[in-house]
């Protein structure tokens, strides 16, 4: 059975992680929409389609009942903050012609989440820690050289799940993944109201204007963004924490892919040569964690 369960639990977060790798063709459809309807959309939609799915499963109740505590309110409105910077920033870098440089964040995402660890939680770095850092700094220099300027794109989208990833781990497992979600996208519904709202009164609202593929596109942005929470969050009680590490470039070395391959953003040596050295950074932190686990379990 628990052989079972981990079958299961991999082909979860690999789905989920393959359904966020192929997000950005999905916002490329979406193209003659703009970022900031997208993201409000998404909002909406993804509030919508978890407050369902906890009636279904009769959790509304009870995730009533968690507002109640103002430490969880505050972590929430704060988990939603930044995840709605992280979204905003990811949909303006696939419409503009930068998904390598997103799919660049999210490489080095686990880098970032070190580095925060050491300056806000105080956590030392062990010595192969410090090596991949190390590459990390020297990739981000001939970045800047190839692509001529700072990858502000990439740092944001990693800063931002980052953030949001401590104010996550601040909730303690108290929330599952879809109240979390529900509760963060509550936060954001005036934000989006907002933003609909002036779409609307300048004309530029796609939602409802004629184009009946586009809003069925806008409304699909509730599951294509609950989806794959959904089956990670299953995945995450069904497998160890170091298999869902490795899972987790499933997404951005498909988002390099498409980037490169589909859309043919330019990929010159240089900057190729700055892949190669996150890559061998995070094979180091890989290699780490398994040296780690095994002296753990040995």
């Amino acid at each position: 059975m628990r052989t079972s369960q981990q079958t299961s639990g991999v082909a979860a977060g690999i789905g989920s992680y393959f359904l966020w790798g192929l997000l950005p063709l999905y916002f490329v459809v979406l193209g003659t929409t703009g970022p900031w309807e997208i993201v409000s959309w998404r909002i909406l939609w993804s509030l919508v389609l978890c407050v369902g799915i906890l009636a279904v499963t009769k959790q509304l109740r009870s995730t009533l009942a968690l507002l109640r505590d103002p430490t969880l309110l505050w972590y929430t409105l704060a988990a939603g903050v930044f995840i709605y910077i992280n979204w905003q920033f990811y949909i303006i870098a696939n419409l503009t012609g930068h998904i390598v440089e997103a799919s660049l964040g999210y490489f080095i995402n686990p880098l970032v989440t070190i580095l925060l660890g050491v300056l806000v939680l105080g956590e030392k770095l062990r010595p192969l820690q410090w090596v991949a850092m190390g590459f990390a700094a020297v990739a981000v220099t001939i970045l800047v050289a190839g692509y001529g300027q700072f990858p502000w794109f990439a740092f944001v989208l990693a800063g931002s799940f980052a953030i949001y990833g401590l104010f996550k781990n601040r909730l303690g497992g108290r929330l599952n993944a879809t109240q979390s979600l529900t509760i963060e996208t509550a936060w954001l519904v005036p934000l989006a109201l907002v933003f609909v709202s002036v779409e609307a009164v300048t004309g530029s609202l796609n939602f409802g204007a004629g184009d009946v593929w586009s809003t069925v596109l806008l409304i699909g942005l509730g599951p294509v963004t609950a989806i794959p929470l959904l089956l990670f969050g299953y995945a995450a009680s069904k497998v160890p924490l170091s298999w869902m590490g490795f899972m987790q470039y499933v997404a951005p070395t498909l988002q390099f892919l498409i980037g490169v391959f589909v859309m043919n953003e330019p990929m010159p040596p240089i900057r190729l040569l700055g892949f190669v050295l996150v890559w061998a950074g995070l094979m180091i932190l890989m290699f780490d964690a398994i040296a780690r686990n095994r002296r753990k379990t040995g």
